[in-house]
């Protein structure tokens, strides 16, 4: 694949050669390749239907835990966030030392490498949010939390310009990535002044069915706004809100 250069982009086909636009740019590439069913019989790919297999199943679990928080990743997401997370469950399928290569999947394989994962590489959660808390999970309960100490935001957030009000978002899902389900619960603190007065300690807890057998997972996030003439107002389209998995219990 190479990137093309020139005044004029080009897009459509010249002989055997590809123009198109791509997320980096306009790109060039040659048309063909090997067949479908080639790759699909044919001994010699076989690690090609190997890796085929992986790639389709890392894909379709990035996309349950996506859609078990969509509606905190409406606003708190970069626009390669399908991607990179797509790439960690590939390592956390790679981790499953008990099925052959094409078979790995997340129930055996590891997925507390998911942990730390920000969904918005523009508003990092360690980046923004300064102030101590602790994440937790029982599975015994089902009990998902974020335990926030007293802070003092300007001291402790590092809000983008414009910024006169936050609220902080804590969602919890327990996902069965077997029959494609997911039950999830999601709390948030009030729209909080971003000033210098010290916060009241906080508690934002989420329940799932108490003892689940699925791998349970907590998120963590800040969404900005700007207050104007009393009407809330998403700063920036929500480009600088952050979203992280903060705890993860696997199987």
């Amino acid at each position: 694949m190479a990137r093309q250069k020139g005044i004029i982009p080009l897009q459509g086909a010249i002989g055997d050669v590809n123009f198109f636009k791509s997320k980096d740019g306009f790109m060039a590439g040659r048309k063909g390749g090997v067949s479908g069913d080639r790759i699909a019989t044919e001994a010699k790919f076989q690690r090609t239907r190997e890796n085929n297999a992986e790639f389709g199943r890392a894909a379709t679990y990035g996309k349950l835990i996506r859609n078990a928080f969509q509606a905190l990743l409406l606003n708190a997401k970069d626009s390669r966030s399908t991607a990179r997370l797509g790439g960690e469950m590939r390592k956390v399928i790679k981790a499953d030392l008990v099925n052959e290569r094409g078979m790995r999947n997340i129930i055996d394989g590891e997925a507390e490498l998911l942990q730390d994962f920000d969904f918005n590489v523009n508003g990092q959660l360690a980046s923004n949010f300064k102030a101590q808390f602790t994440a937790s999970i029982s599975r015994v309960t089902g009990v998902l939390e974020v335990s926030i100490p007293s802070f003092i935001p300007k001291n402790q957030l590092i809000a983008p310009g414009g910024t006169t009000h936050y609220t902080i978002h804590c969602g919890g899902s327990a996902i069965n990535f077997e029959q494609n389900e997911f039950e999830t619960q999601i709390n948030s603190s009030a729209q909080l002044p971003f000033d210098n007065a010290a916060t009241a300690a906080m508690v934002l807890t989420n329940q799932v069915t108490a003892n689940s057998p699925y791998p349970l997972f907590l998120v963590l996030g800040i969404e900005y706004f700007q207050q104007v003439n009393g009407v809330m107002y998403p700063l920036k389209g929500g480009s600088f809100n952050s979203l992280k998995l903060v705890k993860i219990l696997g199987y």
